[in-house]
C-alpha cells in the first residue's frame, strides 16, 4: 500500500506523517507542495492521496485518475473545494476529517470578542504610542443579541460556549438539535437577520448557500451589525460585505475565511501583488479583523487529521466500513 500526500507541512504535520507510516506499516509519501500537474507523478502507485484545501479541478482529478487513484482524502472539514462531478465521472471517492468542533469554537468567540471591543485598533494605536480612548468604546456581550447559523458540532459548540457570557442566542440551521435548544431559541433566517447585533457562520459552503449574505440580506440586518465567518468565504458576497462596511451598515467584521482564497493561503506573500483585491481593502478597514484561515489550527487537530486521514486511506484501500467516507 501507497498513499501520496500532498501539502504537507515539513513544522507541523511531518512527524505525525511519519508516525503513522510506522505504525500501519504502509509507504507514505510526503509531498509540501500543492497538487498541481507537475507533482501528479508522485502519486505513481499510490491508491490514495491526502491533501488540504488545494482547489482539485477536473484536470487534476482525471490526471490523477490516469495514475491509479481512487481515493482523495482532505484534511479538512469541508470538500468544496474538490470537483465532485469530475470525481464521479472518473470514479474517485473522496474523504473528510471532522475533527474536533473546540478550536473553531474558542477562534470564533475570539473573534467576536475582538471586533465587539475594538481590539484590532487599540492594538494598532498602542504600536504607535497612542493610548487615547476616543472612538474605543466597546460592547459588553451580555447586552447583545448573537445570531448563529449552522448548529453542527461547531455551531453548537460555539452556542454553547456564548452561553457562559450572559447574551440572548437565536440559531438557525435545516436540522434543529436539542441539545441547542438549551441555550438558544431557533428562528427562520429573516427573523435571525433582523434581530442579531453579532451573526456567526458555521455551515458549509453548497451550490445552494453561496453568497447567502449579500446586499438583500445585509439590507435586513440591523444597522451597526457584525459579521463573523470561519466557515467558508464563499458564504458571503465580498463586494456586498464591503459596500456594508463603507456605508456603516456592517460595524464590523471578524473574517477567518474570505472569498477566492485557494492558493493565497497557507504561503508567505509578502513580496507579491495580490490578485484577491477584496482582502486588501478588507484588511485595510480599522473595524475588521482578517486571518488567514487558521481557526481550526491547533495541536490536536493538526494530529487528528493527519491520523484520520491516513485511517481513511487504509480503510477504502482494504475495502472496510470508512466512517469517513463522504461519497
Amino acid at each position: 500500500m501507497k498513499i501520496t500526500v500532498y501539502n504537507c507541512r515539513p513544522f507541523d504535520e511531518l512527524d505525525n506523517f511519519k508516525k503513522m507510516e510506522k505504525e500501519t506499516g504502509v509507504e507514505i509519501v510526503c509531498c509540501p507542495d500543492a497538487p498541481d500537474l507537475s507533482n501528479i507523478h508522485l502519486a505513481e502507485g499510490s491508491e490514495a492521496i491526502d491533501i488540504i484545501t488545494s482547489k482539485m479541478t477536473r484536470e487534476l482529478i482525471e490526471g490523477f485518475a490516469k495514475t491509479g487513484v481512487k481515493y482523495i482524502a482532505t484534511r479538512t472539514i469541508g470538500y468544496d473545494h474538490i470537483d465532485r462531478k469530475a470525481c464521479e465521472e472518473f470514479g474517485i471517492h473522496v474523504s473528510n476529517s471532522p475533527y474536533g468542533p473546540n478550536g473553531v469554537a474558542d477562534y470564533t468567540v475570539m473573534l467576536i470578542l475582538m471586533t465587539i471591543r475594538k481590539a484590532k485598533r487599540i492594538l494598532q494605536r498602542g504600536n504607535l504610542q497612542d493610548y487615547s480612548l476616543m472612538g474605543n468604546m466597546g460592547r459588553e456581550m451580555k447586552d447583545l443579541t448573537i445570531g448563529v447559523i449552522g448548529t453542527g458540532n461547531i455551531g453548537k459548540t460555539v452556542v454553547q460556549n456564548l452561553s457562559g457570557f450572559g447574551c440572548r442566542i437565536l440559531a438557525y440551521d435545516l436540522y434543529e438539535k436539542e441539545e441547542v435548544r438549551k441555550y438558544a431559541s431557533y428562528v427562520d433566517m429573516d427573523t435571525l437577520l433582523s434581530q442579531a447585533d453579532v451573526i456567526t457562520f458555521h455551515t458549509p459552503l453548497t451550490e445552494e448557500n453561496f453568497h447567502m449574505i449579500n446586499k438583500d440580506s445585509i439590507a435586513k440586518m440591523k444597522d451597526g451589525v457584525v459579521l463573523i465567518n470561519t466557515a467558508r468565504g464563499g458564504l458571503i458576497d465580498s463586494e456586498a460585505l464591503i459596500e456594508g462596511l463603507e456605508s456603516s451598515k456592517i460595524g464590523g467584521a471578524g473574517l477567518d475565511v474570505v472569498e477566492d482564497e485557494f492558493g493565497l493561503y497557507y504561503y508567505d506573500h509578502k513580496n507579491d501583488v495580490l490578485k484577491n483585491r477584496s482582502i486588501g481593502i478588507l484588511r485595510a478597514m480599522p473595524n475588521v479583523t482578517v486571518t488567514h484561515h487558521m481557526a481550526f489550527y491547533t495541536d490536536n487537530e493538526t494530529r487528528t487529521v493527519v491520523e484520520d486521514s491516513i485511517k481513511s486511506c487504509i480503510l477504502f484501500m482494504e475495502g472496510k466500513e470508512n466512517p469517513w467516507q463522504v461519497y
